[in-house]
């Protein structure tokens, strides 16, 4: 009864545990990483059958009036226990239609052992399916997509003893894959001061899971155990050459930073701030500091390399129409239905290139967003900012309309910048480090409407996308996304509106500050993107 007890509790406690990855290369040889690359496409192939059999269900249940009737009538019912009626009805014919995660489940045993992968990855895979299934039934997903050939799914199996077992070995970390032993790389200190937390619990596990039910039971809340949860291998091609990473999932928060003199790395600072962030730029206001910079940016290469992208992907165009002529039309366009494809070796040694800078580009990317974050938490501790809106902002206008000189208006919207710059990305990379780092993330209501405010005139005054520098009703100039940032900057905890008595006392200190940033972008000559800053 009492290990019945004790389980129970155990299993609260790892559902309510905070959870990390920490990302690790392999020692593995040259022939177990082609090892790992060939069930990876197993992995790949099993999946696009699944694929293609819950894809076919699932059309099929489209298709089905009454099942897009009861949607309909499901999305207008406000009564709750009319909802679960209908709720009832639609789960029913999703199971009549086999759209369901015990027959994705069992779907993918055969499919399985047909390829020759671990019951473990395989039921992993389904687990991704069911997934993306899930999306387009209950999310904002349209259609399930295949893998298609070069990319490489990860190798996980959600039990540490099985598929990828750990063990210890002369006070080191061992990981099997098969008949496979590899170890990890261990390059830097935080790597060292996370396997020496994992080494400690693998140690004397019961200890630490009894302290932490003990702490779970009389403090209410959650200590970090470090316990290994699973770990994932993860193929990726590198300049030409396959590596593989280790994805160890582990309990707990993860281990802070230090320097190389034993430093903390990162600074948490005290305060408000707020930011306007936008499709390419962020511009934000602190008790201490004021700015407005560029997206994903680190130095000025970036802007090099979105254009260089570019030129590769259009100089794959124009290869793939000279060798193949027969799939487009006179003017241009793809023709429909199927075609066979032939592809040069001038193409291959494109697309080489171009994945290369793409990937480049990814990594990039996603270090310049960590900086920024880490570098606004340093700033405060309360981040308050407007709603995402980038999926919007994506989509293409619906209707065609014409321009003045005759002319027909583009349909696209901001969908390349927002894939160059990706302010969703920023956006979730912030709050989740404000939350982990025990900070506060907040977003205002939509009647808060920062853009609008004037807070000279006390009224919400229109303004046009295009006035990037606008005058206030008593003559000021500022700058359209810093001064939004401005007001957000002023939010009131309790009405969460503007607070107009901190606008008015406030500023005059942070205008100064903008002043001073506009005077050093102009001297340095450096380009924010539609800021309205003109550069001599």
């Amino acid at each position: 009864m009492f290990n019945e007890e004790y389980k129970k509790l155990l299993k609260q406690f790892h559902k309510l545990s905070d959870r990390h990855m920490l990302i690790v290369e392999t020692d593995m040889s040259s022939c177990d990483v082609q090892k790992v690359v060939a069930l990876s496409d197993k992995i790949r192939k099993a999946g696009n059958e699944l694929v293609g059999l819950m894809r076919k269900n699932y059309d099929q249940l489209m298709h089905t009036k009454r099942y897009r009737k009861l949607l309909k009538l499901y999305g207008r019912a406000e009564d709750k226990k009319k909802r679960k009626v209908l709720a009832n009805q639609l789960n029913e014919i999703q199971k009549q239609y086999n759209i369901t995660w015990d027959f994705c489940r069992t779907s993918m045993i055969p499919i399985g052992k047909k390829y020759g992968i671990d019951a473990v990855f395989a039921l992993t895979k389904a687990e991704d399916v069911w997934q993306g299934i899930e999306k387009c039934l209950y999310d904002n997903g349209k259609i399930l997509h295949f893998s298609k050939y070069g990319e490489m799914p990860c190798i996980r199996a959600k039990q540490i003893n099985r598929g990828i077992p750990m063990s210890v070995k002369d006070n080191k970390l061992q990981f099997k894959l098969g008949k496979s032993t590899f170890g990890i790389q261990i390059k830097d200190r935080f790597q060292t001061d996370e396997i020496n937390a994992i080494l400690s619990y693998l140690a004397e596990p019961e200890i630490t899971n009894n302290k932490a039910i003990q702490v779970l039971l009389n403090e209410t809340y959650c200590i970090d155990t470090y316990r290994p949860c699973y770990a994932t291998l993860v193929p990726k091609l590198i300049r030409g050459k396959y590596r593989i990473y280790l994805h160890l999932t582990i309990e707990g928060k993860a281990k802070p930073k230090y320097d190389k003199y034993g430093n903390p790395r990162h600074k948490f600072g005290k305060g408000i701030i707020g930011a306007d962030i936008g499709v390419q730029t962020v511009a934000y206001t602190s008790d201490t500091e004021v700015g407005l910079k560029n997206l994903s940016e680190r130095g000025n290469s970036i802007q090099k390399s979105e254009r260089l992208e570019r030129l590769y992907y259009r100089a794959m165009d124009r290869s793939r129409r000279a060798t193949n002529p027969q799939n487009y039309n006179n003017d241009g366009t793809i023709k429909k239905n199927r075609k066979s494809w032939k592809y040069s070796n001038h193409y291959k040694k494109l697309k080489t290139k171009h994945s290369e800078l793409c990937r480049i580009n990814a990594i990039n990317r996603q270090l310049a967003i960590n900086e920024d974050a880490n570098h606004l938490r340093s700033l405060g501790d309360v981040f308050v900012t407007e709603p995402k809106n980038a999926n919007k902002l994506m989509k293409r206008a619906k209707e065609t309309t014409i321009n003045s000189k005759g002319k027909f208006n583009k349909k696209k919207r901001f969908g390349k910048s927002i894939k160059n710059r990706c302010p969703s990305g920023f956006q979730s990379t912030i709050e989740r480090k404000f939350k982990v780092s025990g900070g506060t993330y907040i977003e205002v209501p939509n009647h808060y409407r920062a853009s609008q405010y004037d807070h000279t005139a006390d009224d919400y005054i229109k303004k046009k996308l295009s006035d990037r520098m606008y005058y206030l009703t008593d003559g000021t100039i500022v700058q359209r996304d810093w001064y939004s940032s401005f007001l957000l900057y002023c939010y009131d905890y309790k009405t969460k509106d503007i607070d107009k008595m901190k606008c008015i006392c406030e500023f005059d200190k942070c205008y100064n500050k903008e002043k001073s940033l506009i005077g050093w972008i102009k001297d340095n000559k450096i380009k924010v993107l539609n800021s309205g800053i003109k550069i001599a």
